[in-house]
């Protein structure tokens, strides 16, 4: 098997349904979260047979940002390496987690007020409940490759996580 050997900036064409396509990026590795990877997503979808320029790409809307473990991610659902574009975006991001999530297997907690939120590589802080800006903050789990290859495809990680939306 071919070693993958990942960079930062590095673009990814990610197969998602009938001859379509998606594109995510490589922007960060997170020593707060599991020292998992960050990437985005984007938001257009491009046919299979379709020429796109990465420069383009990476200036498309972002869809999504979340955390993986990337090389599990690449070999599992087969993404190939279109090219390293050194512009990430935006890295001063907020996520968030609930120290409900995964507290008892098969609980779905329905409101938790136990939230803790940080910005890449920086230390978590415990917030109670979500208010204000913390609202908006993306998702902080390290998410598989089957919730990721979801969330291109359909938009939600819902089959896997659901209510986290």
């Amino acid at each position: 098997m071919k070693r993958i050997v990942l960079k930062i900036g590095d673009v990814f064409s990610c197969d998602v349904t009938d001859g379509k396509r998606r594109f995510i990026q490589y922007i960060a590795n997170d020593e707060t979260q599991l020292n998992s990877s960050v990437i985005r997503g984007f938001r257009s979808v491009y046919r299979q047979d379709e020429s796109a320029d990465l420069s383009q790409i990476v200036n498309n809307e972002c869809d999504f940002y979340c955390h993986c473990f990337l090389r599990n991610v690449v070999k599992a659902l087969g993404w190939q390496k279109v090219g390293n574009i050194a512009d990430v975006g935006k890295t001063d991001l907020l996520f968030r987690v609930s120290a409900d999530s995964g507290a008892r297997p098969g609980e779905q907690v329905a409101v938790s007020s136990r939230w803790y939120v940080w910005r890449i590589n920086e230390p978590m802080q415990y917030v109670g409940k979500l208010a204000g800006k913390h609202r908006n903050a993306e998702i902080g789990i390290v998410f598989s490759p089957a919730s990721i290859q979801d969330k291109l495809q359909t938009g939600s990680y819902n089959t896997l996580y659901p209510g986290f939306e």
